[in-house]
Protein backbone atom coordinates (compact mmCIF):
# COMPACT_ATOMS: atom_id res chain seq x y z
CA UNK A 1 0.00 0.00 0.00
CA UNK A 2 1.16 3.19 -0.87
CA UNK A 3 2.19 5.47 2.30
CA UNK A 4 -0.66 7.91 3.14
CA UNK A 5 -0.46 11.11 5.22
CA UNK A 6 -0.91 10.27 8.90
CA UNK A 7 -4.03 12.25 10.81
CA UNK A 8 -2.75 12.28 14.09
CA UNK A 9 -5.59 13.99 16.42
CA UNK A 10 -4.53 14.67 19.76
CA UNK A 11 -6.88 16.96 22.67
CA UNK A 12 -6.22 20.15 22.95
CA UNK A 13 -3.80 20.86 24.71
CA UNK A 14 -4.65 21.96 28.35
CA UNK A 15 -7.92 20.60 28.02
CA UNK A 16 -7.28 17.36 30.00
CA UNK A 17 -9.29 18.87 32.73
CA UNK A 18 -12.30 18.33 31.04
CA UNK A 19 -11.79 14.65 30.82
CA UNK A 20 -13.73 14.90 34.11
CA UNK A 21 -16.91 16.10 33.16
CA UNK A 22 -20.32 14.57 33.17
CA UNK A 23 -20.21 14.87 29.53
CA UNK A 24 -17.46 12.31 29.24
CA UNK A 25 -19.69 9.68 30.70
CA UNK A 26 -22.39 10.20 28.15
CA UNK A 27 -22.75 7.65 24.94
CA UNK A 28 -23.97 10.04 22.82
CA UNK A 29 -21.14 12.45 23.25
CA UNK A 30 -18.33 9.42 23.34
CA UNK A 31 -20.01 8.16 19.78
CA UNK A 32 -20.29 11.58 18.27
CA UNK A 33 -16.77 12.39 19.00
CA UNK A 34 -15.35 9.09 18.11
CA UNK A 35 -17.68 9.54 14.74
CA UNK A 36 -16.05 13.06 14.63
CA UNK A 37 -12.67 11.63 14.82
CA UNK A 38 -13.13 8.49 12.93
CA UNK A 39 -14.45 10.85 10.07
CA UNK A 40 -11.90 13.37 10.21
CA UNK A 41 -9.07 10.52 9.61
CA UNK A 42 -11.13 8.84 7.19
CA UNK A 43 -11.80 12.22 5.16
CA UNK A 44 -8.41 12.99 5.10
CA UNK A 45 -6.63 9.83 3.72
CA UNK A 46 -9.19 10.19 1.58
CA UNK A 47 -8.62 13.59 -0.02
CA UNK A 48 -5.95 12.51 -2.31
CA UNK A 49 -8.78 10.34 -4.13
CA UNK A 50 -11.27 13.15 -4.26
CA UNK A 51 -13.72 11.10 -1.98
CA UNK A 52 -15.25 11.85 1.62
CA UNK A 53 -16.68 9.19 3.46
CA UNK A 54 -19.96 9.77 2.23
CA UNK A 55 -18.55 9.54 -1.11
CA UNK A 56 -17.07 6.77 -0.72
CA UNK A 57 -19.80 4.73 1.38
CA UNK A 58 -21.70 5.32 -1.70
CA UNK A 59 -19.26 4.08 -4.22
CA UNK A 60 -19.06 1.37 -1.58
CA UNK A 61 -22.44 0.36 -1.95
CA UNK A 62 -22.63 0.57 -5.77
CA UNK A 63 -19.81 -1.50 -6.40
CA UNK A 64 -21.08 -4.37 -3.73
CA UNK A 65 -22.71 -6.26 -6.61
CA UNK A 66 -26.26 -5.30 -4.75
CA UNK A 67 -27.72 -2.75 -7.10
CA UNK A 68 -28.99 -0.60 -4.71
CA UNK A 69 -31.77 1.76 -6.17
CA UNK A 70 -31.07 5.88 -4.83
CA UNK A 71 -34.01 5.50 -2.47
CA UNK A 72 -32.18 2.30 -0.70
CA UNK A 73 -28.94 4.02 -0.48
CA UNK A 74 -30.60 7.35 1.25
CA UNK A 75 -32.17 4.86 3.70
CA UNK A 76 -29.13 2.53 4.53
CA UNK A 77 -26.67 5.82 4.69
CA UNK A 78 -29.56 7.73 6.40
CA UNK A 79 -29.40 11.12 4.13
CA UNK A 80 -31.58 12.96 2.43
CA UNK A 81 -32.46 11.63 -1.01
CA UNK A 82 -31.33 15.34 -2.48
CA UNK A 83 -27.75 14.24 -0.75
CA UNK A 84 -27.43 10.87 -2.46
CA UNK A 85 -29.08 12.30 -6.11
CA UNK A 86 -25.64 15.42 -5.47
CA UNK A 87 -23.27 12.06 -4.39
CA UNK A 88 -23.98 9.80 -7.13
CA UNK A 89 -24.12 12.93 -9.51
CA UNK A 90 -20.74 13.51 -8.68
CA UNK A 91 -19.58 9.87 -8.71
CA UNK A 92 -21.07 9.44 -12.34
CA UNK A 93 -19.68 12.28 -13.67
CA UNK A 94 -16.26 10.72 -12.50
CA UNK A 95 -17.03 7.68 -14.38
CA UNK A 96 -17.55 5.65 -10.81
CA UNK A 97 -20.98 4.38 -11.10
CA UNK A 98 -24.00 4.42 -13.60
CA UNK A 99 -27.29 4.69 -13.13
CA UNK A 100 -29.13 1.24 -14.44
CA UNK A 101 -33.18 1.23 -15.32
CA UNK A 102 -34.22 -1.11 -12.47
CA UNK A 103 -35.52 -4.21 -13.72
CA UNK A 104 -38.00 -4.63 -10.94
CA UNK A 105 -39.36 -1.24 -11.21
CA UNK A 106 -38.56 0.45 -14.37
CA UNK A 107 -39.35 3.89 -12.87
CA UNK A 108 -36.16 3.38 -10.32
CA UNK A 109 -32.81 3.41 -11.13
CA UNK A 110 -30.16 1.44 -9.57
CA UNK A 111 -26.45 2.60 -8.92
CA UNK A 112 -23.77 0.12 -10.09
CA UNK A 113 -19.86 0.65 -9.86
CA UNK A 114 -17.99 0.88 -13.77
CA UNK A 115 -14.82 -0.59 -13.67
CA UNK A 116 -13.21 2.46 -12.82
CA UNK A 117 -15.36 2.68 -9.72
CA UNK A 118 -13.84 -0.22 -8.73
CA UNK A 119 -10.28 0.54 -9.19
CA UNK A 120 -10.63 3.68 -7.02
CA UNK A 121 -12.59 1.88 -4.46
CA UNK A 122 -9.34 -1.07 -4.04
CA UNK A 123 -7.72 2.50 -3.20
CA UNK A 124 -10.22 4.37 -1.17
CA UNK A 125 -10.35 0.96 1.28
CA UNK A 126 -7.23 0.85 2.09
CA UNK A 127 -6.98 4.41 3.02
CA UNK A 128 -10.57 3.62 5.48
CA UNK A 129 -8.53 0.82 6.78
CA UNK A 130 -5.60 3.06 7.68
CA UNK A 131 -8.06 5.43 8.94
CA UNK A 132 -9.36 2.88 11.26
CA UNK A 133 -6.12 1.21 12.20
CA UNK A 134 -5.54 5.36 13.55
CA UNK A 135 -8.76 5.64 15.20
CA UNK A 136 -8.36 2.63 16.95
CA UNK A 137 -5.03 2.28 17.84
CA UNK A 138 -5.44 2.09 21.56
CA UNK A 139 -7.72 -1.41 21.48
CA UNK A 140 -6.72 -4.39 20.46
CA UNK A 141 -8.07 -6.46 18.18
CA UNK A 142 -10.47 -8.19 20.10
CA UNK A 143 -11.65 -4.39 21.55
CA UNK A 144 -12.22 -3.69 17.66
CA UNK A 145 -13.98 -6.70 16.61
CA UNK A 146 -16.27 -6.42 19.89
CA UNK A 147 -16.49 -2.64 19.11
CA UNK A 148 -18.00 -3.18 15.71
CA UNK A 149 -20.35 -6.03 17.00
CA UNK A 150 -21.92 -3.70 19.15
CA UNK A 151 -22.20 -0.89 17.02
CA UNK A 152 -23.77 -2.85 14.11
CA UNK A 153 -26.34 -3.88 16.82
CA UNK A 154 -27.52 -0.50 18.25
CA UNK A 155 -27.03 0.60 14.15
CA UNK A 156 -28.93 -2.48 12.82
Amino acid sequence: MNQLPSTEVSPPEGLDRLLDSPLVAEIEFLTARARAIGSAKANALLAPLDLKIRSYAVLSLACSGEAPSQRELAEFLLLDPSQIVALVDGLEQRGLVKRETDPQDRRSKVIKGTPKGLRLLAKAAEATQLAEDQAMANLTPAERAQFRDLLRRIAF
